[in-house]
């Protein structure tokens, strides 16, 4: 059983940074692929940065080159760095198991004003 919490959204400006982190517990959480989700009002949840559990990471076309993801299994924990945002990043960003088979957390909420 695996129990996360995201934290760390707010409100920014345009072009300005931010850094997620998902605190994750239970025992296998260092096997997962793991990703970061996010739901804008009126849209579906979209993968939106996916890493394995060694540390390799494939992005979302409208994120690359704008975040990284990271994890910390010694922690475990992972992270999302933001930056350059946008007003189109605005959503709800959720971490779970790739493929999304764990429970869903309540997410944080990042906005981005123009």
């Amino acid at each position: 059983q695996v129990q996360l919490v995201e934290s760390g959204g707010g409100l920014v400006q345009a072009g300005g940074s931010l850094r997620l982190t998902c605190a994750a517990s239970g025992s296998i959480f260092r096997l997962y692929d793991m990703g970061w989700y996010r739901q804008a009002p009126g849209k579906q949840r979209e993968l939106v940065a996916r890493i394995t559990y060694d540390g390799m990471a494939v992005y979302a076309d409208s994120v690359k080159g704008r975040f990284t993801i990271s994890r910390d299994n010694a922690k475990n924990t992972m992270y999302l760095q933001m930056n350059s945002l946008k007003p189109e990043d605005t959503a709800v960003y959720y971490c779970n198991r790739v493929g999304g088979t764990l429970g869903w957390g309540q997410g944080t909420q990042v906005t981005v004003s123009s």
